[in-house]
């Protein structure tokens, strides 16, 4: 089963993807953390990522496109995907079909986790991320045990360029403008499409997600 979780910064889609990729059986392919890493190691696409994700704006289509294409052609028949982060536009949608109609698979169901901007921008700007081993808190909601250390390893933690309150609204902005297409684009597609409220308790969400994959 192939299924995409869409939806603004900061609404939950890597959290809720992580988990639900676990619950059944899935890879979770997440577009940001494969392009932070790409950029932590220094590689071609890091390079040529880095400058449009510290200004909070979209990496181009064809770089997230030969990136998610290659993940996608590591899976086996048998092991399906849950996307966070991609696809984006409506550009990138349709090269997805493209590339999984090659390995004879398609979209199987499309999510759209949805919450208010002043949750999103709170969400967000409260992010703290360990630079080591990457387990991420919120001063908010999960703040770590000692104030800007991580729990796990010990290593300062940091707020992303991108998780700054001014750069959280321009990428609000560009969402609406780029990626909210995508809805109206998957609404009219052969794929189920689902709306979730993200603005409630972890749980809660993911028994819904959940219960979107049975259905």
């Amino acid at each position: 089963m192939v299924v995409i979780l869409l939806g603004p910064p900061g609404v939950g889609k890597g959290t809720q993807g992580v988990r639900l990729a676990e619950a059944i059986g899935a890879r979770h392919v997440a577009t940001g953390d494969l392009l932070r890493a790409a950029r932590r190691d220094g590689t071609e696409l890091g390079r040529k990522a880095q400058g449009f994700m510290d200004r909070g704006e979209l990496v181009p289509d064809q770089l997230i496109v030969d990136l998610v294409s290659e993940v996608l052609g590591q899976l086996d028949q048998k092991s399906g995907a849950v996307l966070d982060g991609f696809p984006r536009t409506v550009v990138q949608a349709e090269a997805l079909e493209g590339a999984l109609a090659d390995v004879k698979r398609r979209v199987d169901l499309v999510v759209v986790l949805e919450a208010a901007d002043e949750v999103l921008v709170k969400r967000m700007a409260g992010r703290r991320s360990c630079g080591q081993c990457g387990s991420v808190y919120n001063v908010h909601f999960s703040p770590p045990k000692r104030e800007s250390v991580c729990d796990k390893c010990g290593s300062a933690l940091t707020q992303r360029k991108d998780d700054d309150p001014a750069t959280v609204r321009h990428r609000l902005e560009v969402y609406r403008k780029e990626t909210a297409p995508l809805i109206s684009h998957y609404g009219k597609s052969a794929s189920p499409l689902r709306r979730i409220d993200a603005d409630r308790p972890v749980d809660e969400v993911q028994k819904a997600l959940q219960e979107s994959v049975r259905a």
